[in-house]
């Protein structure tokens, strides 16, 4: 089966619309609405919705994300110091709201959109002051309030005011320019969440958390008439290949995924899970502990100088980030999916994802841009081939990720493992400060 979303170019034409009749909110007479499910190159599927009432003439042109639901939501905390900051590409999904907190100004979730910090700022400005003439002439009171405020955002969009920008969206799927990447932005904070029953409602999700559970503590996803949850443990898995449907996070097509519960020497059990699509051919493979979070975080520092080192085992989870200091690389958690592969095969996917990401690259970038792209990638090239000397740090709060030990189990000169304690906002953002432990048997 194919995938309901095609291509975009510039000979589709109307092939593959729908017209459906709907209300006009204008008149409440019926018009047509027409959808196209297409995928943007190097992007992501999006969903057009054009409408048009033939009694009154009114138009509407709308855009939503075909994009999956993210598996946890993410907090973006902007702070807005210079013009780079008000030109920086914002994504907002449909379910995503937007925050001034020096200003007190709160934009709902509405349609969803692309366009820059600059644009949100100015069109709020722009529509409280369109209906100003009729409330100077109704309310004057109002009116000098309102006046007072568009003068605040004002002040805002030309930096006489410092402000943040908060941009929340439950489903994940939404973003902020960084102009450092790959390296980290400090300007820019983003924190990803697990979603509350309300949000997973909120964004039409449904708690898998509700559905299935082993018994030590780990939670797959996995459909509940084969296994039942209160008898299954990690240790019956073992020798045992589990499968489930699912769709395919490249084409949405349905498509099985393989999973299965495996031991890493010296470390420790660990859920690996692979999908393989036969519509578009896109092979995905994520790891899970099997083991729930550590009492402490680990840090792991690997000095690269050899090809021996290319070829260790690494574990990288959900929550771990990565950081090449010397190529001034650094992804948070949850910028890469969590995997079981090399240190060679780490280093390939964050090149990957840099070239195939529209926001680093493409015909709008500056060409600077694309040069500076075009460079890392050739470093990267050159750390893989062991010809540029390079430290990879691994660092997870749930202290689930590993680095394969040469010389284990005694010590390896070239690894450093450090286990730490865990900062309050480590703990707030996996969880942990929220759960109730009093009492408990």
């Amino acid at each position: 089966m194919g995938s309901v979303f095609e291509d975009l170019s510039a000979d589709q034409a109307d092939t593959g619309t729908s017209e459906i009749e709907s209300l006009c909110m204008n008149c409440h007479k019926n018009g047509t609405t027409r959808l196209l499910l297409t995928r943007i190159p190097f992007y992501k599927e999006v969903i057009l919705m054009s409408f048009e009432c033939p009694e009154c003439g009114f138009k509407n042109n709308e855009i939503q994300s075909g994009q999956e639901i993210q598996e946890k939501g993410i907090t973006l905390t902007l702070q807005l110091t210079s013009a780079t900051d008000m030109d920086r590409t914002l994504v907002k999904s449909e379910h995503a709201c937007i925050r001034v907190p020096e200003l007190e100004l709160e934009i709902p979730a509405k349609k969803a959109e692309v366009t820059t910090v600059e644009g949100v700022l100015s069109r709020t400005a722009e529509d409280l002051e369109s209906d100003q003439p009729v409330r100077r002439a109704l309310d004057p009171d109002a009116a000098t309030k309102i006046d007072e405020f568009v003068g605040r955002v004002r002040d805002v969009l030309a930096l006489r005011t410092a402000a943040t920008l908060v941009l929340d969206d439950p489903s994940g799927n939404s973003y902020i320019e960084n102009r450092l990447a790959p390296a980290a932005d400090p300007q820019l904070l983003s924190v990803t969440y697990t979603r509350s029953r309300q949000q997973d409602k909120l964004v039409g999700q449904t708690s898998t958390y509700d559905q299935y559970e082993f018994t030590d503590g780990s939670q797959p996803q996995e459909d509940t008439s084969r296994i039942d949850p209160d008898k299954v443990t990690a240790d019956q898995l073992k020798n045992e290949v589990l499968v489930f449907p699912t769709n395919c996070p490249s084409c949405s097509a349905p498509c099985q995924t393989n999973m299965k519960v495996t031991e890493i020497p010296h470390f420790k059990q660990v859920v690996i899970m692979a999908t393989n699509c036969e519509s578009c051919g896109a092979r995905t493979n994520e790891v899970k502990s099997g083991a729930g979070l550590e009492a402490r975080g680990r840090r792991l520092t690997l000095k690269i100088t050899e090809p021996l080192d290319m070829c260790r085992d690494l574990l990288k989870s959900e929550t771990c980030s990565v950081e090449v200091p010397e190529l001034k690389i650094h992804a948070g958690a949850h910028a890469i999916s969590g995997r079981f592969t090399t240190v060679e095969g780490l280093l390939e996917n964050i090149k990957d994802d840099l070239q195939k990401n529209p926001m680093f690259s493409g015909d709008s970038r500056p060409d600077g841009d694309v040069r500076k792209l075009a460079e890392l990638c050739r470093q990267i090239d050159e750390v893989i081939a062991c010809r540029l000397p390079a430290t990879l740090v691994l660092d997870d709060p749930a202290g689930n990720s590993h680095i394969q030990s040469v010389t284990a189990p005694e010590p390896d000169p070239s690894l450093s493992v450090e286990d730490y304690e865990r900062t309050f906002e480590q703990n707030e953002e996996l969880g942990i400060n929220d759960m109730k432990l009093d009492n408990y048997t």
